[in-house]
Protein backbone atom coordinates (compact mmCIF):
# COMPACT_ATOMS: atom_id res chain seq x y z
CA UNK A 1 0.00 0.00 0.00
CA UNK A 2 2.76 2.43 0.69
CA UNK A 3 4.32 1.80 -2.51
CA UNK A 4 1.25 2.60 -4.17
CA UNK A 5 0.96 5.70 -2.25
CA UNK A 6 4.51 6.74 -2.72
CA UNK A 7 3.90 5.66 -6.80
CA UNK A 8 0.93 8.29 -6.78
CA UNK A 9 2.79 10.96 -5.30
CA UNK A 10 5.65 10.90 -8.25
CA UNK A 11 2.72 11.04 -10.80
CA UNK A 12 0.91 13.88 -9.58
CA UNK A 13 4.63 15.43 -8.60
CA UNK A 14 5.50 15.32 -12.21
CA UNK A 15 2.15 16.78 -13.62
CA UNK A 16 0.17 13.70 -14.63
CA UNK A 17 -3.35 14.60 -15.07
CA UNK A 18 -5.79 12.96 -12.07
CA UNK A 19 -7.57 10.84 -14.53
CA UNK A 20 -4.19 9.22 -15.47
CA UNK A 21 -3.52 8.61 -11.82
CA UNK A 22 -6.65 6.72 -11.37
CA UNK A 23 -5.93 4.63 -14.50
CA UNK A 24 -2.62 3.80 -13.14
CA UNK A 25 -4.00 3.16 -9.62
CA UNK A 26 -6.71 0.43 -11.08
CA UNK A 27 -3.78 -1.11 -12.88
CA UNK A 28 -1.46 -1.29 -9.98
CA UNK A 29 -4.69 -2.63 -7.97
CA UNK A 30 -5.71 -5.05 -10.24
CA UNK A 31 -2.49 -6.62 -10.66
CA UNK A 32 -2.48 -7.16 -6.59
CA UNK A 33 -5.60 -8.40 -6.75
CA UNK A 34 -4.57 -11.05 -9.67
CA UNK A 35 -1.66 -11.88 -7.75
CA UNK A 36 -3.70 -12.82 -4.61
CA UNK A 37 -6.41 -14.86 -6.26
CA UNK A 38 -3.43 -16.95 -7.90
CA UNK A 39 -1.68 -17.15 -4.63
CA UNK A 40 -5.15 -18.43 -3.84
CA UNK A 41 -5.66 -21.28 -6.19
CA UNK A 42 -2.28 -22.35 -6.36
CA UNK A 43 -2.61 -23.00 -2.69
CA UNK A 44 -6.12 -24.71 -3.03
CA UNK A 45 -4.41 -27.16 -5.81
CA UNK A 46 -1.57 -27.63 -3.90
CA UNK A 47 -3.20 -28.13 -0.30
CA UNK A 48 -6.35 -29.27 -0.87
CA UNK A 49 -6.80 -30.87 -4.99
CA UNK A 50 -3.05 -32.11 -4.65
CA UNK A 51 -2.39 -30.86 -8.57
CA UNK A 52 1.33 -29.85 -8.17
CA UNK A 53 1.45 -29.52 -11.71
CA UNK A 54 -1.67 -26.86 -11.85
CA UNK A 55 -0.44 -25.05 -8.89
CA UNK A 56 3.01 -24.69 -10.36
CA UNK A 57 1.47 -22.77 -13.11
CA UNK A 58 -0.56 -20.86 -11.12
CA UNK A 59 2.15 -19.34 -8.77
CA UNK A 60 4.47 -19.35 -12.56
CA UNK A 61 1.83 -17.15 -13.57
CA UNK A 62 1.60 -14.88 -10.08
CA UNK A 63 5.84 -14.82 -10.26
CA UNK A 64 5.41 -13.29 -13.65
CA UNK A 65 3.51 -10.39 -12.48
CA UNK A 66 5.05 -9.85 -9.02
CA UNK A 67 8.78 -11.07 -10.00
CA UNK A 68 9.78 -10.62 -6.05
CA UNK A 69 6.97 -11.63 -4.73
CA UNK A 70 8.07 -13.46 -0.79
CA UNK A 71 5.00 -15.27 -0.45
CA UNK A 72 5.48 -16.62 -4.15
CA UNK A 73 8.73 -17.52 -3.84
CA UNK A 74 8.62 -20.26 -1.03
CA UNK A 75 5.60 -21.54 -2.37
CA UNK A 76 7.47 -22.36 -5.62
CA UNK A 77 10.26 -24.04 -3.43
CA UNK A 78 7.31 -26.01 -1.75
CA UNK A 79 5.83 -27.00 -5.40
CA UNK A 80 9.10 -28.25 -6.59
CA UNK A 81 9.68 -30.18 -3.54
CA UNK A 82 6.16 -31.93 -4.05
CA UNK A 83 6.83 -32.78 -7.77
CA UNK A 84 10.22 -34.27 -7.28
CA UNK A 85 9.09 -36.49 -4.35
CA UNK A 86 6.51 -38.09 -6.41
CA UNK A 87 8.67 -38.70 -9.73
CA UNK A 88 9.52 -42.21 -10.47
CA UNK A 89 13.35 -42.68 -9.68
CA UNK A 90 13.98 -45.87 -11.08
CA UNK A 91 15.97 -44.93 -14.01
CA UNK A 92 19.59 -42.36 -14.17
CA UNK A 93 17.66 -40.26 -15.63
CA UNK A 94 14.31 -40.16 -14.03
CA UNK A 95 16.78 -39.58 -10.84
CA UNK A 96 18.61 -36.78 -12.61
CA UNK A 97 15.09 -35.25 -13.09
CA UNK A 98 14.33 -35.64 -9.70
CA UNK A 99 17.29 -34.10 -8.38
CA UNK A 100 16.37 -30.79 -10.59
CA UNK A 101 13.11 -30.59 -8.78
CA UNK A 102 14.50 -30.51 -5.63
CA UNK A 103 17.50 -27.90 -6.76
CA UNK A 104 14.57 -25.37 -8.14
CA UNK A 105 13.11 -25.88 -4.30
CA UNK A 106 16.74 -25.17 -3.20
CA UNK A 107 16.82 -22.10 -5.47
CA UNK A 108 13.35 -20.60 -4.99
CA UNK A 109 14.04 -21.10 -1.57
CA UNK A 110 17.06 -18.86 -1.17
CA UNK A 111 15.63 -16.24 -3.46
CA UNK A 112 12.51 -15.97 -0.84
CA UNK A 113 15.45 -15.66 1.98
CA UNK A 114 16.88 -12.83 0.04
CA UNK A 115 14.07 -10.50 -0.59
CA UNK A 116 13.05 -11.34 3.05
CA UNK A 117 15.77 -12.42 5.20
CA UNK A 118 13.43 -11.58 8.22
CA UNK A 119 10.83 -14.26 6.60
CA UNK A 120 10.44 -17.78 8.97
CA UNK A 121 9.13 -19.87 6.20
CA UNK A 122 12.26 -18.93 3.64
CA UNK A 123 14.65 -20.46 5.96
CA UNK A 124 12.08 -23.55 6.68
CA UNK A 125 11.65 -23.97 2.66
CA UNK A 126 15.61 -24.07 2.29
CA UNK A 127 15.99 -26.31 5.23
CA UNK A 128 13.38 -28.93 3.31
CA UNK A 129 14.91 -28.56 -0.12
CA UNK A 130 18.56 -29.10 1.28
CA UNK A 131 17.07 -32.28 3.45
CA UNK A 132 15.62 -33.59 0.14
CA UNK A 133 18.80 -33.00 -1.70
CA UNK A 134 21.23 -34.66 1.40
CA UNK A 135 18.69 -37.71 1.53
CA UNK A 136 19.46 -38.39 -2.50
CA UNK A 137 23.15 -37.87 -2.05
CA UNK A 138 23.34 -39.58 0.80
CA UNK A 139 23.19 -38.00 4.34
CA UNK A 140 26.94 -39.02 5.16
CA UNK A 141 28.04 -37.68 1.89
CA UNK A 142 26.49 -34.38 2.52
CA UNK A 143 27.77 -33.10 5.46
CA UNK A 144 27.23 -29.62 4.78
CA UNK A 145 23.85 -29.68 3.90
CA UNK A 146 23.03 -31.63 7.08
CA UNK A 147 24.54 -28.70 9.59
CA UNK A 148 22.83 -25.89 7.03
CA UNK A 149 19.67 -28.11 7.47
CA UNK A 150 19.79 -27.56 11.35
CA UNK A 151 21.45 -24.01 11.27
CA UNK A 152 17.81 -23.20 8.39
CA UNK A 153 15.30 -24.85 11.16
CA UNK A 154 16.93 -23.27 14.34
CA UNK A 155 16.66 -19.96 12.18
CA UNK A 156 13.28 -20.27 11.08
CA UNK A 157 12.11 -21.31 14.59
CA UNK A 158 13.88 -18.16 15.78
CA UNK A 159 12.30 -15.77 13.67
CA UNK A 160 8.93 -17.89 14.41
CA UNK A 161 7.85 -19.97 17.23
CA UNK A 162 4.17 -21.01 15.47
CA UNK A 163 6.01 -22.52 12.37
CA UNK A 164 5.67 -26.68 13.15
CA UNK A 165 7.55 -27.27 9.79
CA UNK A 166 10.67 -25.92 10.92
CA UNK A 167 9.87 -28.48 14.42
CA UNK A 168 9.55 -30.87 12.53
CA UNK A 169 12.08 -30.88 10.30
CA UNK A 170 14.76 -30.76 12.95
CA UNK A 171 13.42 -33.64 14.65
CA UNK A 172 13.84 -35.71 11.56
CA UNK A 173 17.48 -34.73 11.22
CA UNK A 174 18.21 -35.56 14.84
CA UNK A 175 16.82 -39.08 14.06
CA UNK A 176 18.85 -39.16 10.51
CA UNK A 177 22.06 -38.29 11.94
CA UNK A 178 21.52 -40.60 14.96
CA UNK A 179 21.70 -43.36 12.94
CA UNK A 180 25.20 -43.52 13.37
CA UNK A 181 26.48 -44.17 17.13
CA UNK A 182 28.22 -40.85 18.34
CA UNK A 183 31.72 -41.82 18.35
CA UNK A 184 31.55 -41.68 14.72
CA UNK A 185 29.45 -38.71 14.39
CA UNK A 186 31.59 -36.65 16.79
CA UNK A 187 34.55 -36.04 14.72
CA UNK A 188 32.37 -34.89 11.98
CA UNK A 189 30.57 -32.33 13.75
CA UNK A 190 27.57 -33.91 14.73
CA UNK A 191 27.84 -34.95 18.33
CA UNK A 192 24.91 -32.78 18.38
CA UNK A 193 21.78 -35.09 17.48
CA UNK A 194 20.21 -37.49 19.92
CA UNK A 195 16.71 -38.70 20.10
CA UNK A 196 15.36 -37.08 23.03
CA UNK A 197 15.74 -34.11 20.82
CA UNK A 198 14.10 -35.81 18.09
CA UNK A 199 10.43 -36.30 20.19
CA UNK A 200 10.49 -33.00 21.66
CA UNK A 201 10.99 -31.42 18.33
CA UNK A 202 8.14 -33.93 17.10
CA UNK A 203 5.93 -32.89 19.98
CA UNK A 204 6.20 -29.70 19.81
CA UNK A 205 6.04 -29.71 15.92
CA UNK A 206 2.45 -31.88 16.75
CA UNK A 207 1.07 -29.48 19.58
CA UNK A 208 1.46 -27.11 16.44
CA UNK A 209 -0.58 -28.48 13.97
CA UNK A 210 -2.06 -31.89 15.90
CA UNK A 211 -4.19 -33.06 12.68
CA UNK A 212 -1.20 -33.44 10.86
CA UNK A 213 -0.58 -37.15 10.01
CA UNK A 214 2.88 -37.16 8.63
CA UNK A 215 4.21 -35.58 12.29
CA UNK A 216 2.52 -38.51 14.75
CA UNK A 217 3.59 -40.94 12.48
CA UNK A 218 7.78 -39.73 12.48
CA UNK A 219 7.18 -39.27 16.15
CA UNK A 220 6.04 -42.29 16.79
CA UNK A 221 8.45 -44.47 15.04
CA UNK A 222 11.45 -42.51 17.54
CA UNK A 223 9.13 -43.56 20.19
CA UNK A 224 9.56 -46.97 19.04
CA UNK A 225 13.17 -46.40 18.51
CA UNK A 226 13.35 -45.36 22.19
CA UNK A 227 11.24 -48.53 23.48
CA UNK A 228 8.63 -46.23 24.13
CA UNK A 229 5.42 -48.41 22.83
CA UNK A 230 2.94 -46.54 24.93
CA UNK A 231 3.41 -43.10 23.45
CA UNK A 232 3.80 -45.08 20.52
CA UNK A 233 0.86 -46.57 19.80
CA UNK A 234 -0.87 -43.02 21.20
CA UNK A 235 0.39 -41.55 18.37
CA UNK A 236 -0.48 -44.03 15.86
CA UNK A 237 -4.23 -44.61 17.34
CA UNK A 238 -4.85 -40.82 16.89
CA UNK A 239 -3.59 -41.10 13.60
CA UNK A 240 -7.02 -43.36 12.76
CA UNK A 241 -8.73 -40.08 13.78
CA UNK A 242 -7.47 -38.15 11.15
CA UNK A 243 -8.93 -36.49 8.08
CA UNK A 244 -6.74 -36.33 5.00
CA UNK A 245 -4.41 -33.25 4.71
CA UNK A 246 -1.75 -34.30 2.56
CA UNK A 247 -1.86 -36.04 -0.46
CA UNK A 248 0.54 -39.19 1.31
CA UNK A 249 -1.71 -39.15 3.71
CA UNK A 250 -3.42 -42.90 2.57
CA UNK A 251 0.07 -43.98 2.48
CA UNK A 252 0.75 -43.18 5.88
CA UNK A 253 -2.17 -44.00 7.68
CA UNK A 254 -1.35 -47.46 5.93
CA UNK A 255 2.06 -47.27 7.33
CA UNK A 256 0.74 -46.42 10.61
CA UNK A 257 -1.96 -49.24 10.77
CA UNK A 258 1.12 -51.94 10.05
CA UNK A 259 3.45 -50.15 12.81
CA UNK A 260 0.86 -50.05 15.16
CA UNK A 261 0.22 -54.19 14.20
CA UNK A 262 4.25 -54.70 14.78
CA UNK A 263 4.07 -53.26 18.35
CA UNK A 264 0.63 -54.43 19.35
CA UNK A 265 2.21 -57.14 22.23
CA UNK A 266 5.32 -54.69 23.31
Amino acid sequence: MKQVSYFIVLLLFFGVSASAVTLCTAAVFDDNDKVRQLIADGDNFSEKVFDNKKALEKFDEALSLSPNNYDILWRLSRTYVDIGEHLSSKSDAEKQKQMEMYEKSLDYAKKAVAVNPNGAMGYTREAIANGRIALFRGIWESLSLVKQVKADCEKAIALDATGPAAYYLLGRTNVKVCEKPKFVRWPLGLGWANMDDAIKNYEKAIELRPTFIMYRLDCARAFVEMDEYEKAREQLNKIATLSKEDEDDDVFRKDAAELLETIKEK
